[in-house]
């Protein structure tokens, strides 16, 4: 039997790898992890945290318009986005260290360096340490797509959103999925002027058309302007320090700040994928089975490098089910059905199982049923927006196949809404529920 210096060698201690080098310590593997940047990864550091942090703050320039139909003078108000993006780095680095503070507890060794696999079962750190494992596993997330064409350069993506040192004033954002959605309800909800540039005209191409037309309809009339079907030619950086673009498909704008969200790529490169011989996939994703095991036999894989499904929750399973099949002899697979997500808009969007075109195509006889609704606390305010709650059964057997809603804190009511739909449940179940009242969620049982 050979001996290696680790059980478990871990490149990337993002969600899904603190999980999986956690728990496989605490089943006993003497486990390192190896990561370039702060522990926690894109969600802690970069992605899900911070934004909703910001969201949270974009949510107090409407609040606080509304507060005087509410009876509260507030006086007059002014942003400080300096205290904000400083307050919300701070809690970063607390999480961070938090997480640190985990692996430390289950002695897993944490090398803040970059690691590269250079030969069989063999790692190689930035500070020219070699070291080797039993098993590897990949978990070095995804990263921001970017485009190119002249100018490019002077565009940021959502990583430097985070960072900036003043707001915009105009901002252009490139995409249509729901980082593009959420920083344009983000930047405009802080004051900036945004316009969102889209190659097609569909935005969040995988949720319900219902609600994305809703979005949309919302979106214009807080004064987002959106560009379909155009695509960039240039950016010009002008002496100002202002950025002149220019577009197939729309006049020229100029703007203080560009930003593309126009989707992630796996993290793959200087990993040594091609010393050891690991397959990846047309998108550069690492190929895995449903155990996340790659090709070659030791290594593994999990969250978004292998392009399955890109969210936190479910990086953290599959790092939970590797742990506890390659090291307590426990086999686990991850179901991806059902799986509920969110979009963290003006207002938010969530959802759960399948979209009404879907399900026309996949079950052919549906019930369709909606609440198209005002909420108490914009009919208070004086805000004419609404909110739209859809349910999708099979006709046959009466079972949800899909919910999705759109309107305040539906990501909150859909964590529990998305159990029922999970655990099968029928539109006669919801209808047997008594309402609590009043409440936004009321309306899930009592759609007609």
């Amino acid at each position: 039997m050979p001996e290696y210096d680790y059980d478990l060698f871990t490149i990337g201690a993002g969600s899904g790898g603190v999980r999986a080098s956690r728990v496989a310590a605490a089943h006993g593997a003497k486990v390192a992890v190896a990561e370039e940047h702060q522990v926690g990864g894109t969600c802690v550091i970069r992605g899900c945290v911070p934004k909703k942090m910001l969201v949270y703050g974009a949510h107090f320039a409407e609040d606080l318009v509304d507060a005087r139909n509410f009876g509260w003078d507030i006086g007059e108000t002014k942003f400080d986005w300096v205290r904000l993006r400083d307050h919300v780095l701070k809690d970063v680095a607390r999480l961070s260290g938090l997480y640190t503070e985990t692996l430390e507890s289950h002695d897993v060794e944490i090398f803040h360096e970059r690691a590269e696999i250079t030969g069989d079962h063999q790692i190689t750190l930035a500070s020219g340490k070699v070291v080797t494992a039993k098993y590897i596993l990949i978990s070095t997330g995804a990263r921001p797509s970017l485009l190119d064409f002249p100018g490019s350069e002077h565009a940021i993506t959502s990583n430097e959103a985070f960072h900036l040192d003043e707001l915009p004033k105009r901002v252009i954002i490139a995409g249509g999925g729901y980082i593009a959605n959420e920083f344009a309800g983000i930047f405009n909800e802080f004051g900036s002027k945004v316009c969102i540039v889209n190659r097609s005209d569909v935005l969040l191409r995988s949720y319900d058309e219902s609600l994305r037309d809703r979005l949309l309809q919302i979106s214009l009339t807080k004064g987002i302007d959106f560009k379909f079907h155009t695509s960039f030619k240039s950016i010009e950086k002008q002496d100002d320090g202002t950025l002149l673009v220019k577009f197939d498909g729309c006049d020229d704008q100029v703007v203080d700040l560009v930003m593309f969200a126009t989707g992630r790529d796996p993290n793959i490169e200087g990993l040594g994928l091609e010393t050891v011989g690991v397959e990846t996939g047309k998108k550069g994703e690492i190929v895995v089975d449903e155990y996340s095991k790659t090709n070659v036999d030791y290594i593994y894989a999990v969250g978004d490098v292998t392009n399955r499904v890109q969210l936190t929750p479910v990086a953290i399973r599959e790092g939970q089910a590797f742990a506890d099949t390659v090291f307590n002899n426990d086999p686990r697979t991850i179901d991806y059905d059902c799986i509920p997500s969110a979009v963290f808009s003006h207002p938010p969007i969530a959802a759960v199982g399948m979209t009404e075109g879907e399900a026309r195509n996949k079950l052919g006889s549906i019930k369709v049923y909606q609440s198209d609704f005002r909420p108490m606390k914009n009919v208070v305010a004086g805000r004419n927006e609404r909110g739209l709650y859809k349910m999708i059964c099979d006709a046959e057997t009466g079972r949800i196949v899909g919910i999705h809603m759109i309107g305040p804190e539906a990501p909150e009511i859909m964590q529990g809404a998305a159990v029922a739909v999970k655990a099968g449940l029928t539109k006669a179940d919801f209808d047997a529920t008594v309402a609590i009242h009043p409440t936004m969620a009321e309306e899930l049982v009592l759609m007609k």
